[in-house]
């Protein structure tokens, strides 16, 4: 019995059908796999693809059991003739199967080749041009460490003049400064920043003295380009900088554009004081928000014409407001970066840090993403090549739900500053909404390598997971976070996901006790995981009405987006002058 079964499945040509199904099933999760990501599709179309083709089987059996494909095209099985049967539906049947079966091993060899070939987008921004440069941070021989900040200005006065001579890509300081005292060679140095070429040496200032020795290495074997060292008064530290970036981009003309003028100004103050230049520098290094601007404030007080000062004073005030403070404290850190906006677009209007600090302003305290966006597209213009420039723009554009070009430009501010957290910290952000957690994995593991004690970064990694629906992993990640808000937060988002409901409840309830001010966008966050959007709402509403700066990110966050098609969403986002369109899916 089973045997003359087995035999009417093959004279109806089953086997076939079941055959030609699997290998057209295969060929098709190939192409989605394959071109799915360039068009939009979300991560887990490929196996959503596979999962609906396993229901759809059986029927597609039962199907072929009652019908044929013959050269008339489909008919009953009961209207096929035995000699029709043996002949033309057998081979044209056969034909298909071996056609799909060939588009679907070349699918996959294509995949393979690619794969081994095509660097992914890590390997590819590692790939030097010749024209390009990191500026290592000085040795400082002084034996006093307070001489550190001289020999670093000297150093990132490097960085900011060869940012000027057209052709030649410069690595960010913060980038090419995370190789202090480190022991790689050259060559692993050049590779991790993506640079053909280094700019090396050291300084010794010596009473009214310095003395700088400098060399421009070839990454590629090691060898010495050019090398030099000077001895001269302090006072003439300004023209040594030119004279040595001058034979610098003497030494490597032969790659580079002919030398030009760049729109971009140096970090010097215009009177030349070398003390103010030195508090400058000193509240660059600086990771105190408080002693970072009392720097400032003293290089300010020595140049009152120092429009770069002023600009950095007013983005370290915003950046402070953003990374989480009380509202009375946030209301005069804004008025003090607005007076610092004013001063710099009075000196130096045509410098791009005044607009990205006065771009920033509009976004983070008046929610004017127009204004914003105006502003630091001024910024890119006056500096193509300034990735921070570049990073601000994205960070406007995704704010007004333009995911896919702030992904884009934070990108390409990662190639001129390769090795900043921080940057990488925003492209998760960006990379969550649209489905992309893989990648999104990719970036916060690549921070964390960068910065493992910093917070915030773990706090990201938990979202994520948060989002696979991992409580395991997610845990995991929030327990890895520094102790602080950011540590209690990711806590308690990992546990809406979990099992142990009473958990979850006590760890939102710590949230509400620890910070009934300052936090309320974050609140809602928590919310939203838990599944409640009526409190989620609330929340929002409070945010608002403080003016939180999370709210400049509700159009790309993934936590708050599963309720976008709420009318109370839309009118949220119509709240807050964000464009409304950009909700739709």
């Amino acid at each position: 019995m089973i045997g003359n079964f087995i035999g009417e499945l093959k004279r109806r040509n089953v086997f076939r059908a079941a055959v030609l199904y699997l290998g057209a099933v295969w060929a098709l999760a190939q192409g989605i796999a394959q071109l799915g990501p360039e068009l939009g599709a979300p991560e887990q179309a490929t196996r959503w693809f596979v999962i609906a083709s396993a229901i759809g089987f059986p029927f597609w059996v039962t199907f072929s059991w009652f019908y044929e494909l013959t050269s008339s095209g489909i008919k009953r099985e009961s209207e096929i003739s035995p000699e029709v049967r043996a002949g033309q539906s057998h081979r044209k049947i056969d034909m298909v199967i071996i056609g799909v079966l060939a588009i679907a091993v070349v699918l996959l060899l294509t995949d393979r080749f690619l794969e081994r070939t095509a660097p992914g987008p890590a390997v590819a921004a590692a790939i030097p041009a010749d024209n390009s440069i990191a500026v290592l941070p000085f040795d400082n021989e002084s034996g006093d460490k307070e001489q550190q900040y001289f020999s670093d200005g000297l150093s990132e006065g490097f960085i900011i003049t060869l940012s000027q001579v057209d052709g030649l890509r410069v690595i960010n300081r913060k980038s090419s400064f995370q190789f202090r005292d480190k022991q790689d060679d050259s060559r692993g140095i050049a590779a991790r920043l993506g640079v053909a070429n280094l700019l090396e040496g050291s300084v010794r200032r010596m009473g009214d003295t310095v003395r700088i020795s400098a060399s421009l290495i070839r990454a590629s074997d090691g060898s010495t380009l050019w090398a030099s060292s000077y001895d001269r008064p302090y006072k003439d530290l300004f023209a040594l900088q030119d004279q040595i970036v001058g034979e610098v981009a003497g030494a490597l003309k032969a790659r580079l554009q002919p030398a030009q003028a760049h729109a971009r100004q140096g970090d010097r103050p215009p009177s030349g004081n070398l003390e103010a230049y030195a508090a400058y520098m000193k509240a660059q290094a600086s990771t105190d928000t408080q002693e970072a601007i009392a720097q400032f404030d003293r290089a300010l007080q020595l140049d009152p014409d120092y429009a770069l000062a002023w600009s950095m004073k007013a983005r370290t005030l915003i950046d402070a407001v953003s990374g989480g403070m009380p509202e009375n404290d946030a209301a005069v850190a804004f008025t003090q970066a607005d007076a610092a906006v004013a001063q710099a677009m009075r000196l130096a209007p045509t410098q791009a840090s005044t607009h990205v600090a006065r771009g920033m302003l509009l976004m983070v305290r008046d929610f004017n993403w127009q204004g914003g966006e105006a502003e630091l597209k001024r910024a890119v213009q006056l500096e193509p090549e300034n990735g921070d420039a570049l990073f601000q723009l994205g960070v406007v554009l995704a704010s007004q739900g333009d995911l896919r070009q702030a992904v884009e430009l934070t990108r390409r501010a990662l190639t001129l500053d390769p090795r900043n957290a921080l940057i990488y910290r925003w492209l998760v952000a960006y990379l969550m909404p649209l489905g992309r957690l893989d990648e999104a994995r990719q970036a916060i593991d690549k921070a964390i390598a960068l910065e493992p004690n910093a917070i915030y970064n773990h706090y990201l990694l938990a979202n994520i997971e948060v989002l696979r629906k991992d409580a395991g992993a997610a845990s995991s990640a929030a327990a890895a976070e520094p102790a602080g808000a950011w540590h209690d937060f990711a806590l308690a988002l990992a546990t809406q996901v979990g099992a142990d409901r009473a958990a979850a409840a006590a760890a939102l309830q710590t949230c509400l006790q620890r910070y009934p001010s300052g936090w309320a966008f974050q609140i809602a966050q928590v919310y939203a995981a838990s599944g409640q959007p009526d409190a989620m709402f609330e929340w929002l509403q409070r945010a608002w009405q403080a003016r939180d700066p999370g709210m400049q990110t509700l159009l790309y966050d993934a936590q708050l987006l599963r309720y976008r098609k709420d009318p109370r969403y839309l009118a949220l986002v119509k709240q807050a002058g964000l464009p409304a369109t950009a909700l739709t899916p």
